[in-house]
């Protein structure tokens, strides 16, 4: 039975190891990465499928900042495992996260993605038209959705990170 819950510290090694095999070793040098890197996900919006013990699919919410100050939350990745594709599992890991982040007050979300596939939950790239990231990406894959009427509006400029840093470990003394 797959169930759809919020991500366990456990949970990392089998997620890395299935955004590995779904987005190959180029994953961690996209430039929405840099928004993601030495940050933690949104508290309470990042979660896993699982079918039984296996985590079979991955959706995480990051915090952001527009350049013109208004916040955001940036979506990604989401990730299904091969053998596990087309069951509407990815669907349901993106529903999940915008209710909980509507449900937590949250604002809009942007992301990087397909656009026949995202325009279904309400995306769309016309939010995030005077937007940028911070190194190069496809202007038509740049995607947005206010769960706030107008919580984009003026949004405009660099899409920067923000939110709750990852604690780096301890350096060892010699």
């Amino acid at each position: 039975m797959i169930t759809l819950r919020q991500e366990r510290p456990a949970d990392g090694k089998a997620r890395e190891t299935l955004l590995d095999a779904a987005f190959g070793d180029t994953r961690l040098r996209k430039t929405s990465q840099r928004l993601r890197d030495g940050r933690l996900p949104a508290d309470g919006l990042a979660f896993v499928a699982a079918d039984g013990g296996r985590v079979i699919g991955t959706a995480r919410l990051w915090n952001v900042a527009c350049g013109s100050g208004q916040p955001a939350l940036l979506l990604g990745p989401v990730a299904v495992a091969s053998d596990c594709r087309n069951r509407g599992i990815g669907a349901a890991l993106v529903r999940r996260c915008l209710r909980e982040a509507r449900r937590l007050g949250h604002g809009a979300i942007i992301l990087v993605g397909d656009a026949p596939y995202y325009s279904r939950f309400g995306f769309a790239a016309e939010k995030a038209a005077s937007l940028k990231l911070p190194g190069p990406f496809e202007r038509h894959r740049l995607l947005a959705l206010e769960l706030i009427p107008a919580a984009l509006d003026g949004a405009n400029g660099l899409v920067r990170a923000s939110g709750r840093r990852a604690q780096m470990p301890q350096a060892r003394a010699a």
